[in-house]
């Protein structure tokens, strides 16, 4: 059985087993969070697309570690104007293990 689960704006295809990083979630690592926004829920023969979720699905993760990705430089330059702006990036990330997906 695999689900499609909308979670920090962007639509993630998971299956029971999978590690994957979303945006940041406020919960502590190790522990077990309830991510219930599933757009549709596919087994071998059936597919059930929700309106706009599934009703009564969830997927189960456990919180494996929480940090920063790697620096993302922006740099804006405008030549013979003497304009130049530097600005550094780091997104906060969650990773997190699929441990079941229910219907």
């Amino acid at each position: 059985m695999y689900a499609i689960i909308e979670q920090g704006g962007k639509q993630y295809r998971v299956v029971k087993g999978d590690k994957f990083r979303v945006e940041k979630l406020q919960a502590e690592d190790g522990s077990v969070v309830e991510l219930g926004k599933v757009i549709l829920l596919g087994k071998d023969d059936e597919t059930v697309i929700g309106t706009p979720y599934v009703e009564g699905a969830k997927v189960t993760a456990k919180i494996l570690e929480s940090g920063k990705d790697d620096k993302v430089i922006v740099f804006k330059y405008r030549r013979k104007k003497n304009y130049r702006k530097f600005r550094g990036h780091r997104q906060q990330y969650t990773l997190i293990e699929i441990v079941s997906v229910e219907a």
